[in-house]
């Protein structure tokens, strides 16, 4: 999920401390719930011979994994820029989506895996006991409460990185439902459903994490902005005092932020000075509307504004 200037048209009033607090604390929140529920899930799957609650048991371990990549990497992605990272370190986040994105890539295939080992010898599935339904109804519950609580979170701060352990939430949430119907189904006297839910789950996490890594991947590759928020900043742009036309906006994606360029066309007959000084005016604007990180501007005379791109002699 990706954030848009009709989220919030004004700037985000969270500073960086603010959103690393609120990233912190959504977390640490998280890893609670994901270690006592891991834990009951994987301890009573074994004890009531449920597969399916054993894999959703593994889901939420997971889970652990992924706040701890997260919280790394909210840390490492606070930093100010250095000589080596001069606009920051925010891609930080990205690449800690696309490792959330891989991590539940892998936990689904597993899960997949398991579970077509388990149907292909019916013989050794077993009856689960009551109790295990029980469990994997606390876990329902208690996943869906999570991912309203961290989506919540992650739309207040803006942060794309939140928006994927949230939604890492509610894949364990869908998983635990369909686990719930895989033992109900199994206690009413069709054991193979058990396998079958473990089989779903599997191929639920495995397409988010697939989706994720993706998303994460094309961002790690300079993908640009959407064209709605191209052209709210070319629209901002064009509203500064002096701007006659607007070309050449290019951007792309640094974390939650973004990088952009783009060439301002300005009367002719101004001084190089007056054309800077609107140039930075300009970029101001656009700094303290839209979520851009920096924006490098290429001052053109409205008259000629494509000299640039003609062919040398």
């Amino acid at each position: 999920m990706n954030f848009t200037e009709t989220d919030d048209p004004e700037h985000s009033p969270h500073s960086a401390a603010e959103r690393t607090a609120a990233a912190t604390r959504s977390t640490w929140v998280s890893v609670g719930v994901n270690l006592v529920l891991s834990t009951l899930q994987i301890v009573v799957g074994v004890l009531a011979k449920s597969q399916a609650l054993i894999a959703d048991g593994i889901h939420s371990l997971s889970d652990l994994v992924a706040d701890g990549v997260v919280l790394l990497a909210n840390h490492h992605s606070q930093k100010d820029a250095d000589e080596d990272h001069p606009y920051g370190h925010q891609r930080f986040e990205t690449a800690a989506s696309l490792v959330l994105g891989l991590l539940l890539l892998a936990v689904g295939v597993g899960m997949v895996w398991s579970a077509l080992v388990k149907l292909q010898d019916p013989g050794t599935i077993a009856v689960v006991h009551p109790v295990a339904l029980w469990v994997a109804g606390v876990a329902l519950v208690s996943k869906e409460l999570l991912f309203r609580y961290m989506l919540r979170v992650a739309k207040m701060v803006k942060s794309s990185m939140l928006v994927a352990n949230a939604w890492h939430a509610r894949s364990d949430a869908a998983s635990s439902l369909v686990v719930g119907l895989g033992l109900a189904g199994n206690l009413l006297g069709f054991p193979l459903l058990d396998p079958i839910a473990a089989l779903i789950v599997g191929l639920m996490v495995g397409k988010m994490g697939w989706s994720f890594g993706w998303d994460a991947l094309h961002d790690l590759m300079d993908r640009g902005l959407d064209e709605a928020e191209v052209q709210a900043i070319r629209a901002t742009l064009l509203a500064t005092p002096g701007v006659a036309g607007v070309h050449d906006v290019r951007t792309r994606k640094m974390g939650d932020m973004v990088v952009a360029d783009a060439h301002i066309e300005v009367d002719a007959t101004l001084t190089v000075e007056e054309g800077h000084n609107i140039a930075v005016a300009a970029r101001a604007a656009v700094l303290q509307r839209h979520r851009v990180l920096n924006l490098m501007t290429h001052v053109d005379p409205a008259r000629r504004p494509d000299a640039d791109h003609l062919p040398p002699g």
